[in-house]
């Protein structure tokens, strides 16, 4: 079903752009870099640390490798500490963790192999891409029809009755009083943390089940996109931080989601008033469904086999749930909603004792 539907969005994407005065155009370089670079990199390293979590034996003829070669182990040190130099501790750790994985593959498993394990994961990945693209100018289609803060004040609302009577801003203007500055930039890196977990669920799968079950794993999560693209048309709405009293004056302005929110806004009504743009914006508009929780919940369920990884992922996932609330990214409501999506989206492509689930023995 996702094949089908990717084919009719991208039909009809250049008389949808053009009936909305939109430019069928992309900022290639800036979102080619961020998807091909530097969200590769993070989901390389995210799935060796969940694969680390998942077997953790798997680090044994590494560790034996290494002690019969210092050698070897020196040029690693030494390439740490080069990265650490000319970039931070961080990224040498994130960028050095690939190459040891990278190296590794290699030596385990041949150029052959090798290729044959890239091709698994390009092309799903290449769809992934693909289909994030048209998302994103979808999105900016509805916005130019539909006034994207119409249901904004009804999801206020609905809130307010989950939530006996209070709301997310409130939860977040305590917090402000109740934790420093750097909590909050905590929650941040957790919230932008949950993307690579797509990526390392693209590579753990390929490698593990095949290029066939990985393209399955991308559909599902695109096919929960297309449904989120749906529920957007019938109930546009950005956020909990468009109808926060006094938001911008007091949530703080050196966090990334501060500029972030302000430049949705900006941009969404920028969209409905039909002004000029030279490329489609690479915004995320639409709040219900949080696709912050429809997401993991799909990178669990085809990573279920591995107990050590989900639990890791479940844990992270209890936490990016405080990350959206704190930070008034979504409604509560947008939560409860992703997870139906969600649950839809894997009912309809990779429900459970179909033939595209993986035999116990490649576990």
């Amino acid at each position: 079903m996702h094949y089908w539907v990717t084919l009719f969005l991208l039909g009809a994407l250049i008389p949808v752009l053009r009936s909305q005065q939109l430019p069928v155009k992309f900022d290639w370089i800036r979102v080619s870099v961020a998807y091909w670079v530097i969200l590769a990199v993070q989901s390389v390293f995210l799935a060796v640390l969940l694969a680390l979590i998942g077997r953790w034996q798997i680090l044994s003829p590494l560790i034996h490798r290494y002690r019969r070669n210092w050698p070897r182990l020196l040029a690693v040190v030494a390439y740490f500490a080069v990265l650490a130099w000319a970039t931070t501790v961080a990224k040498s750790l994130v960028l050095g963790v690939v190459t040891v994985a990278l190296l590794e593959l290699y030596e385990r498993k041949g150029s052959r192999d090798l290729s044959r394990m890239a091709a698994a994961v390009l092309l799903p990945a290449a769809y992934l891409f693909l289909g994030f693209l048209l998302v994103l100018a979808y999105n900016s289609a509805i916005v130019s029809v539909r006034y994207a803060f119409l249901t904004d004040p009804a999801l206020a609302v609905i809130d307010r009755w989950l939530l006996h009577g209070h709301s997310v801003w409130e939860l977040t203007h305590w917090g402000l009083g109740a934790f420093p500055l750097s909590f909050f930039k905590f929650l941040e890196f957790i919230y932008f943390g949950m993307f690579p977990q797509i990526g390392a669920a693209i590579l753990l799968v390929a490698l593990s089940d095949g290029r066939a079950r990985a393209m399955l794993f991308v559909g599902t999560v695109l096919l929960s996109y297309y449904f989120a693209l749906a529920l957007f048309y019938v109930w546009p709405a950005l956020g909990p931080f468009t109808v926060c009293p006094g938001h911008f004056s007091r949530f703080p302005a050196s966090l990334a989601s501060y500029n972030i929110q302000r430049t949705l806004m900006a941009h969404a009504l920028a969209l409905y008033h039909h002004e000029p743009i030279r490329r489609i914006p690479i915004d995320y508009f639409i709040a219900l469904p949080s696709m912050h929780i429809v997401q993991p919940l799909i990178v669990i369920w085809f990573l279920r086999r591995w107990r050590g990884m989900v639990i890791a992922l479940a844990i992270y996932d209890v936490v990016l749930v405080a990350a959206i609330l704190f930070l008034e990214m979504h409604y509560v409501i947008d939560l409860i909603v992703g997870m139906l999506v969600a649950a839809l989206s894997i009912a309809i492509c990779a429900r459970p004792g179909s033939h595209h689930e993986p035999h116990a023995s490649n576990a």
